[in-house]
């Protein structure tokens, strides 16, 4: 008796072409790229790290010789600082709390009625939603500089020139298309049944917006929030526009030491490194919300 073998053929797996995402991870996973990375890093921080050596250095050696100089003959001190502080040297101390007076409310006040307005806009079926939506998005390409005047004399015509109520309104009112349109993008990536749901247990608007969207807004909220701190910390133009002499931010101070003390490079330097001090430490805290909060508001609409 013969027994037949019947050879058995093995098809080989197959195995799916990468995609685009995964050539680029293993591209700038490879030792060339790290690298590359690493010394970009290096070239982006070596300015920032010299204002901070500059900063801590005295005047003559700043007026003397550059900051790479110091780890030769190293000699720091904190006097730049208290000069800077201090009434004689700029007087950065009271400009230092406005920044903090303008930034705070020019963050809330945008951030609370950009949710509000992008709830409706997203989960609220009225006429004309979607051309409302569009409008809106459409101020973004509004040039800021064609505003300030026209705002300006609304400003003085009112009675509120000059003073902080002027910076919270406008850096608002700047902020709130940007605003709208990422968290309206972000509420809408939010599963329909989820809302249909809290519906059918018999929550209203106000419980949905309060109890079911916010704590998912967070990374949106967040990735908002450090642009809008950013922007509104670092700016100029509307300071000095719309600031009084008694409301005026870091930045016009520091403008205005850089321009009545331009001999004076150890103070700009302190002055320059107090002011960068409360961004990074924002993004800092923040940074692991801040790409995936961008992304989700970014890429749908």
């Amino acid at each position: 008796m013969t027994s037949t073998v019947v050879p058995v053929t093995t098809t080989p797996a197959v195995v799916p072409p990468e995609g685009l995402t995964g050539r680029a991870r293993n591209t700038l996973s490879r030792p060339w790229a790290s690298a590359a990375a690493l010394v970009l890093a290096v070239l982006w921080t070596l300015p920032t790290f010299g204002l901070a050596v500059s900063s801590i250095r005295p005047a003559r050696d700043t007026r003397t010789s550059g900051w790479w100089t110091f780890f030769t003959s190293p000699d720091a001190t904190l006097d730049n600082y208290r000069a800077v502080f201090s009434d004689q040297g700029g007087g950065l101390g009271n400009s230092f709390l406005n920044s903090f007076v303008i930034t705070i409310p020019s963050v809330v006040i945008p951030m609370v009625l950009a949710a509000l307005a992008a709830y409706a806009l997203a989960w609220i079926d009225f006429r004309g939603r979607n051309l409302l939506f569009v409008a809106i998005f459409a101020l973004q390409i509004v040039p800021i500089q064609v505003t300030l005047l026209p705002l300006l004399k609304l400003y003085v015509g009112a009675g509120l020139a000059g003073n902080f109520a002027t910076l919270w309104i406008s850096h608002a009112t700047f902020a709130l298309p940007l605003a709208i349109f990422l968290l309206h993008n972000f509420m809408r990536e939010i599963p329909k049944e989820l809302i249909e749901a809290a519906r059918m247990d018999g929550a209203g608007h106000v419980q949905i917006f309060f109890q079911v969207l916010m704590p998912l807004l967070t990374p949106a909220l967040a990735a908002f929030g450090i642009f809008q701190f950013l922007w509104v910390w670092n700016d100029l133009l509307v300071a000095l526009t719309f600031a009084g002499s008694e409301v005026r931010p870091l930045t016009v101070d520091i403008a205005n030491l850089a321009g009545t003390r331009g001999s004076a490079l150890h103070l700009l330097s302190a002055g320059a490194f107090v002011s960068i001090i409360v961004p990074v430490t924002v993004f800092l805290c923040l940074q692991r919300f801040f790409v995936r909060g961008l992304l989700a508001g970014g890429l749908k609409g």
